[in-house]
């Protein structure tokens, strides 16, 4: 297993080891001690969650107010994701900044973004399928979005997808209503 950390602090890439023969392929998509070595703190795993998406379904930018914040293990089981990490954090250094993994079935990426940092992901396959775990359970009154076009966060959203078609964003209404970063009250601590 390589984990990377990724341009946003507490945010990573694992990329596991992939063991295949006659019978298909073998992975530890995760490992504890892997893990916990690579970020320092261990996953307190609460929920598990699965999503399946047409090609060119945009889901996000969603955080968890912190504290408690919501930690997410996210893996692709087939198609394709663009995955998206956003620093959301107002004493970072990063704050409204963005970093990206394509996530799929070929090199069964996952990513690994702390409590504090918002996530989308773009289909880029029909049918594709993301798992993911989180720290804490699922709580409606801390969820909260930030819009995922919003200029000032500035996300280079691919317009194509895997097989070529040119991809037509679908959003659900909550996501399309999302504030703009400035507007959701999260602003840089100097």
């Amino acid at each position: 297993m390589q984990i990377r950390e990724l341009s946003i602090a507490g945010a990573w890439e694992i990329t596991p080891k992939q063991f295949g023969d006659g019978r298909g392929v073998f992975l530890e998509w995760f490992k504890s001690s892997e893990f916990q070595r690579a970020t320092g703190a261990p996953l307190a795993l609460q929920q598990a969650n699965c999503s399946v998406s047409a090609a060119g379904v945009l889901r996000g930018i969603h955080y968890t107010l912190s504290p408690p914040g919501q930690a997410k293990y996210v893996t692709c089981v087939r198609g394709a994701f663009l995955d998206v990490v956003v620093d959301l954090r107002p004493d970072s250094p990063t704050f409204g900044t963005w970093d990206s993994v394509l996530i799929d079935d070929v090199d069964r990426r996952a990513v690994y973004l702390s409590e504090g940092l918002g996530h989308a992901i773009l289909s880029l396959e029909d049918d594709s399928t993301v798992m993911y775990l989180c720290s804490i359970e699922y709580t409606p009154e801390l969820d909260r979005d930030v819009d995922a076009f919003d200029p000032a966060i500035g996300i280079d959203w691919p317009t194509t997808a895997r097989d070529g078609r040119r991809l037509e964003f679908v959003r659900s209404g909550k996501d399309e209503a999302a504030p703009k970063l400035a507007d959701a009250g999260l602003r840089r601590v100097r």
